[in-house]
């Protein structure tokens, strides 16, 4: 029997579709096409499901791809770590699973994302870290709380403009993702 997942861990869950996902043996050219540029090649019911608009689909992948992947800028572990603050904020178990592994399969580093799951948002972090989960977790609340002050601390721990824009448009990518996610289907464990 399944369970929704309410806790964050780094198990990743199962995402359950409200609505029945695309079948890929039957999809449409357009639609096969627009799955081709998944972030991981990974035609997940995720994937599938966003297929049922594969023109928002074939612009969403590329843009995930190159805000997250990106060779330039911030570190791909830094990205994640935007990435699971968003969805801390947001609720979303499923996408704080999936990029909390990322970032210990990145850095090594359990401790962090323990701190993170074990306090939430009064999480501590070493100096650098802290700067990037506090500014991306102000940024993802709505209305957004991130002020001057919280850029400014990026500056501090030694971001520069580019790896500072890198981590606004990873936290942002994923105010949008946790809420495909919510609004399309819901984390469940085996």
């Amino acid at each position: 029997m399944s369970e929704v997942v309410h806790t964050f861990t780094t198990t990743v869950p199962r995402w359950q579709p409200y609505v029945v996902p695309v079948d890929f043996a039957t999809a449409t050219d357009e639609q096969h096409a627009a799955m081709q540029t998944t972030p991981s090649n990974k035609v997940s019911p995720y994937v599938l499901t966003l297929a049922h608009d594969p023109e928002t689909l074939a612009v969403r992948s590329p843009l995930f791809n190159l805000i997250m992947y990106g060779k330039d800028g911030l570190a791909g572990s830094e990205r994640e770590l935007g990435a699971v603050a968003a969805s801390v904020v947001n609720r979303c178990v499923y996408c704080a699973a999936v990029h909390a592994s990322r970032f210990n399969n990145l850095t090594k580093r359990t401790d962090v994302i323990e701190a993170v799951f074990a306090d939430g948002l009064e999480a501590t972090l070493d100096e650098h870290l802290q700067a990037i989960f506090d500014f991306s977790a102000r940024l993802s609340t709505t209305p957004p709380e991130a002020v001057a002050a919280d850029a400014q601390s990026l500056a501090d721990v030694g971001l520069d403009e580019l790896e500072a824009l890198d981590l606004v448009l990873s936290s942002a990518i994923f105010g949008w993702a946790n809420r495909l996610m919510h609004t399309l289907g819901e984390p469940m464990r085996d």
